[in-house]
C-alpha cells in the first residue's frame, strides 16, 4: 500500500471538530474542505453506490427516518400559523375556544415533535450503529488475514485508529450527518416557502440581510477551525508522551536512564502550549456565538422596522409579524447547514475512504478454494529448492533451499545475522509463502492445507514471547479455547512452569500485566511454550527461543524445551552453537543458501563454514555465532 496510507491513517494532526461542535458542526464550521480528506479522496476514491450499498439491507427503515424527518420539520412550521391567529383573531375577539384549540395544536406541534424526533434519533442510531458493527468486524477479519510485513511497516496506532476513530467518525456521518443534511434541507425550504406565504416583503429583507451573516460567521468559523486543528495536534502530542513514558517499558527506561525530571519538563510544556491553545479555541468560540447573537438581534428589529413604516407595511397584523420572525430566526442555522452540505459530505466520503482502503488491501495469503484434509503422519518435512524474495528487496532471501526431515528428528539451523533463518521460519509457519519452491509436512503442500491446519501442524516458540493482558490460564487457552484445566496443568508440567504457577497467590489466574511484564523473560517464555503444546503440533519451531536470555535461564528453558522436542519433528533456529550441538543434522545458512549440512562431528571433521564458526566462537570466548561471521567461500558440502 502507498506510503501515505501509513503515514495519515490514525494522523495525529489531523483537523478536530471545535470542542462544542454538535452533529452539523462541519455545517457551521468549515468553510472549505480539508486539504488532508481531498488527498485521502484523491488516492483512495470511494463511489457514491458503494456507499449506500451499506445502507440497502436497510432501506426500509432509512425510508422510515426520512419520512420522519421530513414530518418533524414540517409540523415545527405549524407552531408560527398557530401563534399569528391567536394573535390576530383569538386574543383581540375573545375567543375561547379557537384560543383553547390553538394553544392545544401548539402543545400538539411540540408532542408530536418530540416523538418523531426520539423515533428519527432511535432508528438512525440502531441502523448506525449496525452498520458501523458490521465495518469493524470486517476489517477486523480482513487486518487478521494480513501478511505480517504490513504490520511491520504499520504503526500500531495507525491501525488502531482506523477502527476506532474513524469508524467512530462514520458513526457520527451516518446516525446525525445524514439525518442533519436531510432535516437542514426540508426545514431551510418549508421555512423560505412559508415566510413567502406571509409576507414576500419581510422575505426580501431576510434574503438581503443573510449573506454578510453567513460570511461574518464562516470567517470566525475558519479562525476556529485552524486553532483547533493546532489544539488537536498538540493533544496527540500529550496522548503520545504519556502513552510512551508511562507504559511499562516507557518507565522501566526512564528509572534506568534517570530521565523522569527531562520528560516531566517535557510533558509540562506540551500541556501549557494546549492550555494556550484551548483559551483561543474558547475566545475564539465566544466571538462565534457574539457574532451569531448580533446576526440574531439585528434582523428582527430591521423587520420590526420595516413592519412598522406605512410605506413597507403594506398591511401587516401584528400577528403575521410575530409569526414572520419566529420563522426567519428558525431559518439561520438550517440554511447555514444547507450551504455547508458540500464539506459536509466530502469530509464524510473521506472517512469511508480510510476504511474501505484498509478493506481494498489484497489479501496475499489464503486458504485453498479446494483444501486438502490434514495428512496422517507423524510430522515428516520437507523443502524442495524453495526461493523467497521480500516485496522490494534486491536480492533472494531465501535460493535453492532443500532439506527433508524425517518425523520426530531434529534439525538445527545455524548462521550468521540476515542469513535467512528467521524467513525460513516464518515459510514454515506460513507466515509467507515461497515464490519457487514447495514446504511439505507429511507429504501436504502447505498451500494446499487451511490456514487453521497449518497452524495445529506447526507451533512456533521465538524469542519474542507475547503474553495477552490477562491471565495465565486464558493466555493459555489462547492456542486451545476448548482445553480444560487438567489440560492446561499437563502443559505447564511439559513446559516445566506449573511448580512456579501454583505458588503464585492466584495461581493460573494471575493476570501476567502488560506484555507480561510480571514475569522473568525465562518464565514468560515457558509460558509461551506451555501455549504451543497445548496445540500438540507435529512440527516445533523454534526460533531462537533462548537467545535473549542468560546462561542460568537458559538452560532451564532448554530443559523444558527438550521434553516437548521429544517425539517431535524439531527445527531449531539458533545463535548459541550449544542448542543445536546433538541435533540430528545441521544446516549452517549464508545469504539465503545452505553452505553446509551434516551432524555436529561430520561439520567439524569438514573444516568448512561450521568449523569455522566454532572456532570464532571459542576465539570470542563465547557459544554465540558472531553477527558478522563470513562463511562464503569457505570449503564443505554445498547444499
Amino acid at each position: 500500500m502507498p506510503s501515505t496510507t501509513d503515514r495519515r491513517a490514525g494522523r495525529p494532526d489531523a483537523p478536530a471538530a471545535p470542542p462544542d461542535a454538535g452533529p452539523g458542526h462541519r455545517s457551521h464550521g468549515a468553510a472549505r474542505v480539508s486539504a488532508a480528506d481531498r488527498e485521502q479522496l484523491a488516492e483512495h476514491p470511494v463511489s457514491l453506490r458503494r456507499v449506500t450499498a451499506l445502507f440497502r439491507p436497510y432501506r426500509g427503515r432509512v425510508a422510515l427516518v426520512t419520512v420522519l424527518i421530513a414530518l418533524t420539520s414540517l409540523v415545527g412550521l405549524a407552531t408560527p400559523f398557530l401563534i399569528k391567529r391567536a394573535i390576530d383573531e383569538a386574543i383581540p375577539g375573545q375567543d375561547v375556544p379557537l384560543l383553547v384549540g390553538l394553544v392545544a395544536g401548539m402543545i400538539g406541534v411540540t408532542v408530536v415533535a418530540a416523538v418523531f424526533g426520539i423515533l428519527q434519533t432511535w432508528i438512525a442510531t440502531d441502523i448506525g450503529q449496525r452498520i458501523m458493527h458490521a465495518l469493524r468486524t470486517d476489517v477486523f477479519t480482513h487486518l487478521q488475514r494480513m501478511p505480517l510485513g504490513f504490520f511491520t511497516r504499520t504503526r500500531g496506532g495507525e491501525v488502531q485508529s482506523r477502527l476506532t476513530n474513524d469508524i467512530n467518525g462514520m458513526q457520527s456521518v451516518v446516525t446525525n450527518s445524514a439525518t442533519s443534511i436531510a432535516s437542514n434541507v426540508t426545514t431551510a425550504v418549508g421555512t423560505a416557502i412559508a415566510m413567502a406565504a406571509l409576507s414576500w416583503r419581510l422575505s426580501l429583507l431576510s434574503l438581503v440581510v443573510l449573506p454578510p451573516a453567513i460570511l461574518i460567521t464562516r470567517r470566525v468559523a475558519r479562525m476556529r477551525r485552524r486553532v483547533a486543528g493546532a489544539a488537536q495536534r498538540s493533544l496527540a502530542d500529550l496522548q503520545t508522551q504519556i502513552e510512551e513514558s508511562l507504559s511499562a517499558g516507557g518507565v522501566q527506561l526512564s528509572k534506568t536512564l534517570a530521565s523522569g525530571e527531562q520528560l516531566s519538563e517535557r510533558f509540562a510544556a506540551t500541556s501549557q502550549g494546549l492550555t494556550e491553545l484551548e483559551v483561543q479555541s474558547q475566545v475564539a468560540g465566544r466571538w462565534r456565538m457574539a457574532s451569531l447573537s448580533m446576526i440574531f438581534g439585528a434582523i428582527p428589529a430591521l423587520i420590526y422596522l420595516i413592519a412598522g413604516l406605512p410605506a413597507t407595511s403594506g398591511g401587516m397584523t401584528i400577528g403575521t409579524l410575530v409569526a414572520f420572525a419566529g420563522l426567519q430566526q428558525s431559518l439561520f442555522r438550517p440554511l447555514m447547514g444547507v450551504l455547508g452540505v458540500g464539506v459536509q459530505v466530502t469530509t464524510s466520503m473521506a472517512l469511508f475512504s480510510r476504511v474501505f482502503e484498509y478493506l481494498d488491501l489484497p489479501i496475499e495469503l489464503t486458504d485453498p478454494a479446494h483444501p486438502v484434509p490434514v495428512p496422517p503422519g507423524r510430522g515428516r518435512l520437507r523443502l524442495d529448492d524453495v526461493r523467497f524474495r521480500y516485496p522490494g528487496a534486491l536480492t533472494d532471501a531465501l535460493d535453492q533451499v532443500g532439506m527433508d526431515v524425517p518425523a520426530g528428528a531434529t534439525v538445527g539451523i545455524v548462521g550468521a545475522t540476515g542469513s535467512g533463518k528467521s524467513t525460513l521460519a516464518a515459510l514454515l509457519s506460513r507466515l509467507h509463502d515461497p515464490d519457487r519452491g514447495a514446504v511439505s509436512i507429511d507429504g501436504a503442500d502447505l498451500r494446499d492445507l487451511r490456514l487453521a491446519d497449518v497452524a495445529s501442524l506447526v507451533g512456533v516458540v521465538s524469542q519474542d514471547t507475547y503474553l495477552l493482558h490477562t491471565s495465565i490460564a486464558e493466555n493459555l487457552r489462547y492456542a486451545r479455547p476448548d482445553a480444560s484445566d487438567a489440560d492446561l496443568v499437563a502443559a505447564a508440567r511439559a513446559a516445566q512452569i506449573h511448580d512456579l504457577i501454583v505458588s503464585l497467590p492466584e495461581g493460573y489466574d494471575t493476570v501476567v500485566g502488560s506484555r507480561g511484564y510480571r514475569f522473568s523473560g525465562g518464565e514468560r517464555q515457558r509460558i509461551a511454550l506451555a501455549r504451543t503444546i497445548l496445540r500438540d503440533p507435529r512440527v516445533l519451531v523454534l526460533d531462537e527461543a533462548t537467545s535473549a536470555l542468560d546462561t542460568v535461564t537458559e538452560r532451564a528453558v532448554q530443559r523444558a524445551l527438550d521434553v516437548v522436542s521429544a517425539g517431535r519433528t524439531t527445527v531449531v533456529i539458533a545463535h548459541r552453537l550449544s542448542t543445536i550441538r546433538a541435533a540430528d543434522q545441521i544446516l549452517v545458512f549464508d545469504h539465503g543458501r545452505i553452505l553446509e549440512r551434516g551432524t555436529h562431528d561430520e561439520l567439524l571433521a569438514a573444516a568448512g563454514a561450521y568449523a569455522r564458526l566454532v572456532a570464532e566462537a571459542e576465539i570470542a570466548g563465547t557459544d554465540r555465532v558472531p553477527d558478522r561471521a563470513v562463511l562464503a567461500g569457505t570449503s564443505g558440502r554445498a547444499g
